[in-house]
């Protein structure tokens, strides 16, 4: 595996963990897929391998239908959490943000739903999960007053503010501690806005992160 988390430009010694995803945490997301609205986050992992470079063209899982761009902000994990930790330690451990693409393969996700199984084979096969640098918590003003964007071709697919989560940041790290601990070079991923779609061959891809960050790609 290649990939390696950057802050700030340099590379991280961290080493790359585990990817933690909220499903569901924009109220609108949840309406555009006539999901429920869940009481509780709705967490599921993608692995290591999973990551990969947003910079690097994106590849599509051939034979397998739709595959859909979700845009998410991202956080790197800094320090050790576990059960029982308060949101004061929570933030403590935040070490930077970024954007990564929550890469779905839209039609196997749906038959999975419908037989009652797992999501691991829609969500978290090798590459699902492209991930833009990231930028050090300490130029993050309000990480709930976050505007994240997504755009396709020129046109704007995705918009949102992180302020529209049903649940913040730092509530959440503590809600999935009660689950999985979090290791420093852990990511957790906090939810999508509306707005998403399906990825073609030689798409353009611009995501942005108010004004903290800006990464460009390609589908392949």
């Amino acid at each position: 595996m290649n990939y390696q988390h950057v802050i700030d430009g340099k590379k991280s010694a961290h080493t790359v963990g585990k990817v933690v995803c909220v499903g569901r945490n924009y109220a609108a997301h949840a309406r555009e897929l006539n999901n429920p609205i869940p009481d509780q986050p709705v967490l599921f992992i993608k692995p290591s391998t999973a990551l990969a470079s947003v910079q690097a063209p994106i590849a599509i899982p051939p034979h397998m239908g739709a595959c859909h761009f979700e845009i998410e902000l991202a956080i790197l994990i800094g320090k050790p959490l576990s059960r029982g930790c308060c949101e004061s330690q929570a933030e403590q451990a935040l070490a930077g943000v970024g954007l990564a693409l929550d890469l779905t393969l839209r039609d196997l996700q749906q038959q999975l739903k419908e037989s009652g199984l797992p999501w691991e084979k829609a969500k978290a096969f090798d590459g699902a999960c492209p991930l833009s640098e990231f930028v050090g918590i300490e130029s993050v003003n309000n990480i709930q007053d976050l505007d994240i964007r997504l755009s396709q071709n020129g046109e704007l697919r995705q918009q949102g503010n992180t302020g529209q989560m049903l649940m913040p940041v730092l509530a959440l790290l503590v809600y999935t501690t009660q689950f999985f601990s979090l290791q420093p070079g852990d990511v957790l991923l906090t939810g999508t806005p509306s707005g998403v779609g399906p990825l073609r061959s030689g798409d353009q891809l611009e995501l942005s992160l108010s004004k903290l960050l800006r990464a460009t790609t390609t589908v392949r």
